[in-house]
């Protein structure tokens, strides 16, 4: 989790560096056609913009969302969580670390996004990981798999949980 986590927010800010040393002034530049374009944006606020003006509440809840997650991750006794926590812990320290120390300064830094998605929304990698968490959480939850890797099965009014030691638990 934690090597994952390191990964994706060094991925992440590297990609930031180049997309500010490589896209500045410059005009979209089509990757696939204009489906997906690079395109460099500073982001005040949440996804799609929601909460500009509120970038010191966005960082508050990001630091949260981290201890949550931190101490969530001592009961993990699965690999599909431990992956699931990684890029989701990668995704909020990337976007964390602009909050922290890009202008307009401390707490209230903008979000480098760089990855213009037809014009729907701007990106990054740090975002990518997140989406790519979320959609594993849900199909964790959904399977029944507990962050400690047992399963949660309904059995008629009662619950009833079971571990599971196959490789189910590691599915997402």
């Amino acid at each position: 989790m934690i090597v994952l986590a390191v990964l994706i927010t060094a991925v992440d800010q590297l990609t930031k560096y180049w997309a500010e040393k490589s896209l500045g002034d410059q005009a979209p530049v089509n990757v696939i056609g204009e489906f997906i374009q690079f395109r460099l944006l500073y982001n005040s606020g949440a996804a799609f913009s929601i909460g500009t003006g509120l970038t010191w509440l966005l960082t508050l809840i990001v630091v949260i969302v981290v201890i949550v997650v931190l101490r969530a991750a001592t009961k993990i006794g699965s690999r599909g969580w431990a992956v699931a926590f990684g890029l989701l812990l990668g995704g909020a320290f990337g976007n964390l670390g602009d909050r922290l120390f890009r202008k307009p300064g401390f707490p209230e830094g903008h979000v480098v996004d760089f990855i213009d998605y037809g014009g729907f929304f701007v990106g990054n990698v740090a975002d990518i990981a997140i989406v790519a968490a979320a959609i594993m959480i849900a199909v964790l939850t959904l399977r029944g798999v507990g962050v400690d890797g047992r399963r949660h099965h309904a059995h008629g009014a009662g619950h009833r949980d079971e571990h599971d030691h196959g490789a189910s638990t590691d599915e997402a």
